[in-house]
């Protein structure tokens, strides 16, 4: 294990540059071609195809990074898993949100135990070189994510990330797929939960609208939730993400469990229906304070005595 042999910070600019030269191996020699096939001969009967390809492509390029994690930082997650998954069924997947390096966790923590995860993303990403390019090529959508203050002075706003929603499931009917949604909409941070006034101790307010939206077009097609809880390691006042690279997160502790949809939540006018709205929110945030209850006992240790240190994959 590289992470014991060297300092941190050197382990974190090796990771980075590996996993840069991984990315861009992938990327340039397979992935941009196939993209590029798919843009000049859109044909509807070559779109399948085509895409189930690209997707191939993304997940060696996820089973490469799991080899860099493994010689690089050989995690050791305390992993509490309760949840029994089939690749070939869809799923929703909510969790809590602290760190870029979120997303490479959960690649790794689903690599080949479901069908490969599409995240909703921020408008701004898809300006970043190479990945935003990806992200769109595999279809993830990009939410603009209005503010409150835009929406106040311009209402229609509202409307554009649902019917970025609609479309990604209109594209996904009938697909498999897991469908990855930070509730939260941004990284956790104290500041931010203060701002915002959150109930919780670990997490901000769930955002529920566009999970009921996504539920009500394809609700019949999930196989149910995958609540997936991250405790990073306090060891350090750095960056998470760099934190991360620099492999002092290899013992953080990771829950996952699987729940069911509701079935009364399948159906229902979040927007117009007062009392369907109630019941959402309410079913959102009995996960979150589960979530924010687990949370306090990951970060203090205690609930790593029930999970199994191990490897993923």
């Amino acid at each position: 294990m590289i992470s014991v042999l060297l300092p941190a910070w050197l382990v974190g600019v090796l990771t980075f540059l590996v996993m840069l030269a991984v990315l861009l191996f992938w990327s340039l020699l397979f992935f941009l071609p196939v993209m590029l096939l798919k843009l000049l001969l859109p044909f509807p009967i070559l779109q399948g195809p085509f895409a189930q390809v690209l997707a191939g492509i993304a997940s060696q390029w996820v089973a490469s990074n799991q080899l860099v994690f493994r010689v690089m930082h050989a995690p050791a997650w305390h992993l509490d898993y309760h949840a029994r998954l089939d690749p070939h069924k869809s799923y929703v997947l909510v969790c809590n949100h602290q760190s870029w390096a979120d997303i490479l966790i959960l690649f790794d923590l689903f690599h080949g135990r479901t069908p490969f995860l599409r995240f909703f993303l921020k408008q701004e990403l898809i300006w970043i070189p190479l990945i935003g390019v990806i992200c769109w090529a595999l279809d993830m959508p990009f939410m603009k994510r209005h503010s409150r203050e835009a929406i106040d002075a311009n209402p229609a706003l509202r409307d554009e990330d649902l019917a970025t929603t609609r479309r990604f499931c209109e594209h996904y009917r009938n697909r498999p797929i897991t469908a990855v949604n930070f509730l939260e909409g941004t990284r956790f941070s104290e500041a931010k939960r203060q701002a915002r006034r959150s109930p919780y101790r670990h997490l901000l307010r769930p955002k529920s609208a566009g999970l009921s939206f996504m539920l009500n077009a394809m609700g019949e097609q999930f196989g149910g939730v995958i609540d997936v809880t991250l405790a990073y390691q306090q060891v350090s006042r750095k960056p998470l993400l760099w934190s991360w690279l620099c492999g002092e997160q290899s013992g953080m502790t990771i829950h996952v469990d699987s729940l069911p949809i509701p079935a009364d939540l399948l159906h229902g006018n979040y927007d117009r229906d007062e009392e369907f709205r109630a019941r959402f929110q309410h079913w959102a945030n009995s996960i979150w304070s589960r979530k924010d209850l687990r949370l306090d006992r990951m970060l203090s240790g205690s609930e790593q005595s029930q999970a199994s240190p191990r490897l993923t994959g």
